[in-house]
């Protein structure tokens, strides 16, 4: 998944925009002032920042400051005022590009997409993996099995995107749960994870009660069989 820090105080916007964007592949962390952009920053890793000029603490030309010290990561603009001076002074402080209030959510995944193909994470990684049939096209996030779409809930494409990157190798689930949930999903355990292995059999395998993609190597883990 894509992960994306929003920065936003307007709650209505907020739920709206993280609904949306989970629809499109992202996994939205909100931050609704500047201190709390500033500590999930550098808590985590992200691969595109929405930041909205108006604060409660502060401006987001402060903040796209601040990150321009440290990180090159993707920033957009989001801003109730089209005005020549905030646009220009947005971008030259380092932001990639801003989107004006209203929001036109298609237009804004749009603009996402190609910030994210334009930057150097994306070109870094390829924008599918592909193994027996299925297909995971990353920019999208979109599985695919022989052509038609798979209807995953995020928890599924984390999990097949983890098994896909580690082909043939066997994850034991304190790797798992290591890699894919921290310490504020801790109760995920053993038997919360067994359900979600056994709904992302149910979506990607011809019979879930003999798997072929994704077995279990008794008293080791899972393991992904196909290169």
């Amino acid at each position: 998944m894509r992960n994306i820090l929003l920065v936003e105080d307007d709650l209505s916007l907020i739920e709206a925009l993280k609904f949306f964007l989970s629809k499109h592949g992202f996994e939205t962390t909100v931050s609704r002032t500047v201190k709390e952009a500033k500590e999930h920053f550098d808590e985590d890793e992200f691969h595109l920042i929405l930041l909205d000029l108006m604060l409660p603490d502060g401006s987001g030309f402060d903040l796209c400051k601040a990150i321009r010290q440290t990180s090159d990561v993707t920033i957009i603009f989001l801003t109730a005022s089209d005005e020549e001076a905030n646009v220009v002074m947005g971008l030259d402080l380092g932001g990639d590009d801003y989107m004006t209030k209203p929001l036109k959510l298609n237009e804004l995944v749009s603009r996402m997409n190609a910030a994210w193909r334009r930057s150097g994470f994306a070109n870094d990684q390829a924008q599918d993996m592909s193994a027996g049939g299925i297909t995971v096209k990353l920019l999208e996030g979109r599985v695919l099995k022989n052509g038609t779409e798979l209807k995953l809930t995020t928890a599924e494409y984390r999990l097949l995107c983890l098994f896909m990157q580690n082909p043939k190798l066997v994850l034991s689930k304190e790797q798992i749960m290591e890699k894919l949930w921290d310490s504020r999903e801790s109760f995920i355990d053993d038997n919360t994870l067994a359900v979600y292995i056994s709904r992302l059999r149910e979506k990607i395998e011809d019979d879930p009660k003999q798997p072929s993609y994704l077995t279990t190597i008794r008293g080791m883990g899972y393991k992904w069989n196909v290169k």
